[in-house]
This record gives structure tokens, sequence and C-alpha cells, in this order.
């Protein structure tokens, strides 16, 4: 065992090692950070969640998708406690990560000699560094540490940037400038912890797609947001496509349960305890003549429940 945890911790060293003599890791080591995922990648190596479930994750609840993982054993994926700029959205994508430190000199001058070597724009701050990488259906996520006045990680020039190549918002824990400008983006939208109309200064950009923390939550690149007004939950990749299928299941149970208790056919402690034989059955001949579109296939349904005994 000790042996193991020695090579554990070698590895890890070697990894940071690596890392800090670049901005971002590699794909394989964005790879080997999301080594539960599957599936297709993005060309920097973080999982390509399809865009089909990006969409069905956006009808899910805080409280469906926060459940699922706490069962999964995953307790620090939310974050909340936002300000918005528009209180009415709902945005889902996949995750840039970026993390930013209080400014020192020395350090400074590495991180812009490094960016310099990778090609990176030059005139400018270092925080268009991270948009440079966004793709579509990307979600800018940013450690700010929390910094609000001479924090702002984006004005306006910088939001029309990140919506044209994302078509997607930003999550901050930090702040952001030129909110009035920012607003007129359509589509465009940011959860952050303040906004300012100070311009950055006395921080810096340390890593991009690296592992960062966002308030509560440890987030990693290539995690799925699901940002609402009530908070952001950060999925593991691996984990998005059986959450939104779970959590979709759980609606369609609680909206029979609802309507059964309405119509007083069953009592509270029927519907609140493991099923009878004869509520399931009702249950599947409800959803075998559902009245509206599924938001899954009838397959996707049917074998999900083969696996349940509720």
């Amino acid at each position: 065992m000790l042996k193991q945890n020695l090579l554990v911790g070698a590895l890890v060293l070697l990894g940071f090692t690596a890392t800090a003599q670049s901005i971002s890791p590699t794909p394989d080591q964005i790879k080997a950070y999301t080594a539960a995922w599957k599936g297709e990648r993005m060309p920097d190596g973080r999982p390509k969640v399809s865009d089909a479930i990006l969409a069905r994750l956006k009808d899910i609840s805080m409280e469906e998708a926060w459940g699922v993982l706490r069962n999964k054993g995953y307790h620090n994926q939310f974050e909340g406690d936002w300000q918005l700029i528009h209180t009415d959205s709902t945005m889902t994508g996949r995750v840039v990560t970026a993390q930013y430190v209080p400014s020192r000199p020395d350090l400074q001058d590495l991180v812009k000699e490094t960016g310099k070597k990778e090609g990176r724009v030059q005139t400018g701050g270092t925080n268009s560094w991270p948009i440079d990488v966004l793709k579509e259906g990307d979600v800018y996520v940013a450690d700010g540490y929390g910094k609000v006045a001479d924090g702002t990680l984006i004005g306006d020039n910088l939001g029309n940037s990140i919506y044209a190549k994302s078509k997607r918002g930003v999550v901050f824990y930090g702040s952001v400038r030129d909110v009035e400008g920012l607003s007129e983006i359509k589509g465009f939208n940011a959860w952050m912890k303040g906004q300012d109309p100070s311009y950055i200064q006395q921080m810096m950009l340390v890593n991009i797609n690296t592992p960062i923390r966002i308030g509560r939550a440890i987030v990693l690149p290539g995690d799925v947001v699901l940002a609402k007004k009530y908070g952001t939950i950060f999925i593991p990749a691996h984990l998005v496509e059986e959450l939104v299928l779970t959590s979709e299941v759980t609606a369609l149970r609680d909206e029979f349960g609802h309507l059964r208790l309405r119509e007083g056919k069953y009592t509270p402690g029927e519907i609140d305890t493991k099923w009878s034989d004869a509520i399931q059955k009702d249950f599947l001949n409800w959803v075998n003549n559902y009245p509206g579109k599924l938001p899954m296939t009838k397959k996707e349904l049917d074998d999900y429940l083969k696996e349940r005994n509720y």
C-alpha cells in the first residue's frame, strides 16, 4: 500500500511539474483527468457530450441533478448565490476552465513568456486567452477568487467575442464590467459574484483547462454545466447522459404521482414509498398513453425501467 501511495504521489507531482511549464495541459493530460469518459472528445482532449444531451439537460431541475450526483458520490458540484444578467435564462454547455490569482511580477513574467512560446496573443491582457480556445457549445468558467472591484474578467467587447465563438455565456467566481453592454448581446448571459465599472488589475491568469474551484464546487475541463437562476451544477461528463435520463424518469414519476394524488386514487403514503405492483402497472399504462411528447425515446425509457424496481 505504501508503494502504491508513493507511486500515486509521484504521478501527481509529475503532472504538476508538466503543467507548470504550460498554460494548458496536453490533450493526454486532460484525458487522464476525465478517464471515465469513453465517448468522442474535442481536439484539446475534453469530452464532447452531444448537443442533444445538452439540450435535454436544460429541462432538468437543480434538485434532480443534484440528487443523482449525490447518489453517485459527487457531493461538491453545486454553487449558488449568483448574480445574473438575465434571471430567466438557462444555460448548458461543455466547460472550459480558467484559473486567476493575485498578481505577482515574477510569476506573471513566466506566464507571459510561456504564452508567447505557445503562440498566444501578446496584445491586451491574458484574460483574453481562455476566450481564444472556445468552441461552439463551450461555457467559459473562471475562478476569479471572488474579486469584484478591479476583478472584472470581461466587458462587453470580450463578451461579444465569447458569444461569437461559443454561442454561450460565462460562469465567473468573480466579476464583470459593462453589464449594460453585455445585456444587449442577444443569447449571452453571465453567472457572476458581482459587477463593477473598474477594469481588471492586480490579478493574473495562470492556467486554462485545469481543475478549479468555483465556491463549493470542484470543476474539471470537459464537465458539463447546468446553470439556472437557482444555481449552477457541474456534472462529470461520463455521468451526464445517465443523469439526464434518471432525472427525466423522476420527473415523469412525480407528474404521475401528483396527478393520482389530485384524483384521490392513492394516498400520499402509497406514492411516497416503494410502489405496489398495481401502482407500477398503472404508471406504465399512463406512460404508454402519455398525452404529450416524452423527453426520452420509448426504448430509452423501457431499458431504464427494466433495470429498476420501484
